[in-house]
């Protein structure tokens, strides 16, 4: 499924397992999570509003997808209670050949050179997959959230 031309397949209620590693050394850390996807501004947008926890804390998080075919510098906005400190991400991306959307943002981790962040929104068939990469000054991607 193309997620650009496909988008309002995927409104209404999901659930899942939530898989979140804080770094590629420590183990990865399961939760249950739930979604709700909708549309706004006349189809132009996905939005995902979910809820998940970690060791017992409940956090949430909105996640706002452009799914319209013209360029756009800001193609997601994300915020969530873990991991965006209360700031809004902004994030330019773009369609994969397999369907998917996939954006990369930067954000600073304090001293020294801005680290990367990148999400993949998948669908599969009856099935939605929202993955986070953290990236490295240097480039090297590790599994974040699934």
């Amino acid at each position: 499924m193309e997620l650009r031309s496909h988008a309002g397949e995927l409104v209404g209620r999901w659930s899942g397992e939530n898989s979140l590693w804080l770094s590629p050394t420590e183990p990865v850390r399961e939760a249950a999570t739930k979604a709700t996807v909708t549309t706004a501004a006349a189809g132009r947008f996905l939005v995902v509003t979910y809820v998940w926890s970690d060791l017992g804390k409940r956090h949430d998080g909105v996640l706002m997808v452009r799914v319209g075919d013209e360029p756009s510098p800001v193609d997601m906005v994300w915020v969530d209670s873990f991991h965006t400190g209360g700031k809004f991400m902004q994030f330019a991306g773009s369609a994969t050949d397999d369907g998917s959307i996939e954006a990369s943002t930067t954000w600073s981790a304090g001293d020294g050179p801005d680290w990367g962040w990148r999400i993949d929104l998948e669908p599969r068939g009856e099935a939605l997959r929202l993955v986070m990469f953290n990236v490295t000054p240097d480039g090297q991607e590790s599994l974040a959230v699934d």
